[in-house]
């Protein structure tokens, strides 16, 4: 960690407030002098000196909403979100990961989520506790930091199993006991994935007691909650009122408002969710700047589809009759997997497959794959489902742009991509989203300022996550920086070549360390565990 010295830079500090022209020294991984032009003598360095005239200084990038559990693990470069900007991940999301395991939960939760990470082949999966994995990421480093959720339905797992019933009190007692073992170990919160299972069998009883848990190490309970369609408002009403039962901080993921029935209806979600902040609830959000969405094909199914884990669904998609009133329920009824909306196969675009002979459906809606084999979409996705043994991974075409600019104007809002790294063509939003808020939505739009934005992706992320030396630019704060080009930054990525990388991006330091340099991706592993403080 050499000296540095940032010589004329714009410097948007993450507060919000207007922009200056400034020189930055950093020592030892740390800002040691932000010195504004003519406020005194400007500061001397005895390492390397950096001209940013022309660049735009920011602290480094936080993504409330990762999906690299994995990929930090087994690939060292990661610049799907180094080259972002990305000093920071929150994984273990949606209820869904690695830790806390032991060996037969982590195969069912290796194959419930092959297609958010791929089978893990490639890991030596050497942790069973939150702990240990937040060890590992230490041990051997990784290109950005990385902070960590229980996962509510991988604890579930662990206690309940994959049936879809109340948990006993000795299980719900066993349930409080990981989160808080994980909470100990470092994690910063809950997560949940209430359409996803088993998580999703729990009761509202149930998850007030665990985030009871979580409130008393002052974590925050993030779900991803149980509609973001039909009934996408009583949803977040749902979660609102949870948390507040339970005294514990909320942080909305992907805090969309998604399909037919809800478009133009962010404003009502704004309005819920000023009443409560207005009450004094703590709750916050993020979203990602793109419409459609992503998640794995077999997450579509309707839950009791799904009770017992991934062989008993495999089973099931061997039944015809069975697979019968599957399609009734998703087709016609409006299943649970899918938010209560009937399911359109034309939305459903297929992004990635974990079997590579499967290649052929990727970039065609299942709609258009059926069309080409002259069979029923349905049908069709079957087949998909059982060949690819549920690893496939989908774009779901259902958004509103008016309702991703009008949320992404909160007082709560942060930024969190949901990138989902897996498969031959994955969503933009993985190695596109922080370059797609700088150029699209500030820039070309103007929908927030440059300061505004900056502030979403830095300071408040930080202040959710209890961060008190990251998110601005301050004396003795962490060297976590960004310097980029705010009349270029734009996102790389796109539909049809997602893992482009971004322009306008130049330079990223994490404790002070360049992770990016002149565009390029140095060797430096910089990051590091980031554990909740007590």
């Amino acid at each position: 960690m050499d000296s540095l010295l940032i010589r004329d830079a714009t410097v948007a500090d993450g507060s919000g407030e207007p922009a200056y022209r400034a020189d930055v020294a950093v020592e030892e991984g740390r800002i040691t002098a932000v010195v504004a032009e003519g406020t005194g003598p400007r500061p001397v360095g005895t390492g390397r000196t950096l001209d940013a005239a022309g660049l735009t200084l920011a602290p480094g990038f936080i993504d409330m909403h990762a999906h690299s559990d994995l990929a930090l693990l087994r690939d060292p470069d990661h610049s799907a979100k180094a080259a972002q900007g990305v000093t920071l991940e929150v994984v273990g999301q949606d209820g869904l990961s690695y830790a806390p395991v032991d060996d037969r939960t982590l195969a069912e939760v290796r194959s419930a989520i092959a297609g958010w990470n791929g089978p893990g082949d490639d890991v030596d999966f050497d942790w069973r506790t939150v702990g240990e994995y937040l060890d590992r990421i230490d041990r051997q480093g990784t290109a950005v930091n990385a902070a960590y959720l229980v996962p509510q339905g991988s604890v579930r797992m662990l206690a309940v199993g994959w049936d879809d019933r109340p948990a006993s009190a000795e299980e719900t007692a066993e349930m409080r006991r990981l989160v808080a073992e994980g909470l100990e170990q470092g994690a910063v919160g809950m997560s949940s994935g209430l359409t996803y299972t088993p998580g999703m069998y729990a009761s509202d009883a149930e998850l007030t007691e665990l985030c009871r848990t979580v409130a008393s190490y002052g974590g925050y309970y993030c779900p991803h909650h149980r509609s973001y369609g039909r009934d996408a408002l009583q949803a977040y009403e749902e979660m609102v009122a949870l948390s507040r039962d339970a005294g514990c901080a909320l942080h909305l993921a992907h805090a969309t408002m998604n399909f037919g029935v809800n478009e133009g209806r962010g404003p009502e979600l704004t309005a819920l969710l000023d009443r409560a902040l207005d009450g004094g609830a703590d709750i916050t959000l993020d979203t990602y700047p793109y419409t459609p969405g992503c998640t794995t094909l077999v997450a579509m199914l309707p839950s009791w589809a799904s009770a017992g884990g991934p062989e008993a669904v495999m089973d099931r998609l061997s039944d015809d009759a069975t697979c019968a009133r599957i399609r009734h329920t998703m087709e016609v009824e409006g299943a649970d997997g899918c938010h209560g909306v009937p399911m359109d196969w034309s939305t459903i675009e297929i992004s990635g497959v974990s079997d590579p002979a499967l290649s052929g459906y990727v970039g065609r809606t299942v709609a258009e794959s059926a069309a080409m084999r002259g069979e029923d979409a349905f049908a069709t996705a079957r087949r998909l489902l059982v060949e690819d043994r549920l690893g496939t991974t989908i774009l779901q075409h259902v958004g509103h742009e008016e309702n991703v600019r009008h949320i992404m104007r909160h007082r709560v809002h942060t930024a969190g991509s949901d990138g989902i790294l897996q498969g031959e063509k994955p969503h933009p939003r993985a190695y596109g989203t922080f370059p797609q808020y700088l150029g699209r939505y500030v820039r070309e739009l103007g929908v927030l300022t440059l300061e505004e934005c900056v502030a979403h992706l830095t300071s408040r992320a930080a202040a959710r996550l209890r961060l008190p030396d990251r998110g601005l630019v301050r004396e003795g704060h962490r060297a976590d920086l960004v310097l980029f080009d705010a009349e270029t930054v734009a996102p790389g990525s796109t539909f049809d070549n997602p893992r482009a990388l971004p322009d306008g991006i130049p330079y990223v330091l994490i404790d002070g360390r360049f992770v990016m340099d002149e565009g390029r991706r140095t060797d430096v592993l910089a990051g590091r565990s980031v554990r909740r403080t007590p």
